[in-house]
């Protein structure tokens, strides 16, 4: 049965390496599993896309050397799971939307956030870096609840599976 929870609250600060990026993805998943969208269904399929994006540009175009990305996901009564990705470069800011030519190899990532997302865009995080953030709607206004509902969410890595 599900019941109202005003916000839901995750973050989790990872290694700009591919390995992060990928990390930061199947945390998502795993993340949106325990608050009641599984990972066949279309939040969460969109979430992981939109995850997968994000973290690829932070890791790419945002990384400091010695410093990680942040992670954070925020699913509220209103509907919207909110996705952030924090990094370091406030200087290096997501290109405007442009339609990419077929020859281009790189340049569609962000037309597919800006596909999958009701909307999205940056802001600054003080003293150097940005927020890159994305907004889904959720076809449900509530979560559903487990024995764990009332804990936050510690961020832990999951288990390798056997």
């Amino acid at each position: 049965m599900k019941s109202e929870i005003s916000t839901r609250h995750f973050t989790q600060l990872l290694s700009a390496t591919s390995r992060g990026a990928r990390l930061a993805r199947l945390l998502a998943v795993q993340q949106l599993d325990e608050w009641g969208w599984p990972p066949s269904c279309e939040v969460s399929e969109s979430a992981a896309l939109v995850v997968a994006e994000l973290a690829a540009n932070a890791v790419t175009h945002g990384q400091v050397k010695g410093r990680g990305f942040r992670l954070t996901l925020s699913a509220e009564a209103s509907d919207t799971l909110r996705i952030e990705v924090t990094d370091p470069r406030g200087d290096c800011r997501p290109l405007a939307r442009r339609t990419a030519s077929s020859t281009d190899e790189t340049g569609r990532g962000l037309l597919l956030v800006d596909a999958l997302t009701a909307r999205w865009g940056t802001e600054p995080w003080p003293p150097s870096g940005k927020v890159v953030w994305a907004e889904i709607g959720l076809p449900h206004p509530v979560l559903a609840v487990s024995a764990s509902a009332d804990q936050p969410s510690t961020g832990a890595a999951p288990e390798a599976a056997s």
